[in-house]
């Protein structure tokens, strides 16, 4: 079971865990729970759980490829959300988000930025991740991973 599952992940993800959606995430969690009693339970057959793990890989290609669809998208995707602009915290944003004015400050620092005043914008995007436009026109570069998404 667990070779196939490897081989499975390997043939229809290529994303690293950071870059998982929401999708990935549930059919990670599905596969663990549909595959326990193939693997530890009364059901022992190698073939039901190739069975299972055929079906939910096949169900989540099924949804990325339907997450590609702007009214699905829309409405199991998430946008873009502005938590800082002009220097100052949007808190109705940042209550509805739950994200907390000290990971905001801890994201600025990672940008090399050093004062909330030296902020133009600052995003929570869809993926997780805090993007800060500095005020000034300089370019900073920062460690960051960039997510790319193939086109199949």
């Amino acid at each position: 079971m667990y070779a196939a599952l490897l081989i499975a992940l390997r043939v229809f993800g290529k994303r690293e865990v950071g870059q998982f959606t929401l999708y990935d995430l549930v059919f990670i969690l599905l596969v663990s729970n549909a595959l326990q009693p193939a693997m530890t339970g009364p059901d022992t057959s190698v073939l039901g759980g190739f069975a299972l793990i055929a079906a939910l890989v096949a169900a989540n290609f099924l949804v990325g490829r339907l997450d590609r669809l702007p009214v699905f998208h829309r409405v199991f995707g998430s946008s873009p959300s502005v938590l800082i602009r002009d220097g100052k915290f949007v808190p109705a944003t940042l209550e509805r988000e739950g994200v907390t004015e000290d990971e905001v400050q801890m994201a600025i620092r990672e940008h090399g930025v050093e004062d909330l005043n030296q902020v133009k914008l600052g995003v929570l995007e869809a993926d997780g991740t805090i993007s800060i436009v500095p005020t000034d026109a300089t370019l900073r570069r920062t460690r960051r991973r960039v997510r790319f998404l193939r086109n199949l």
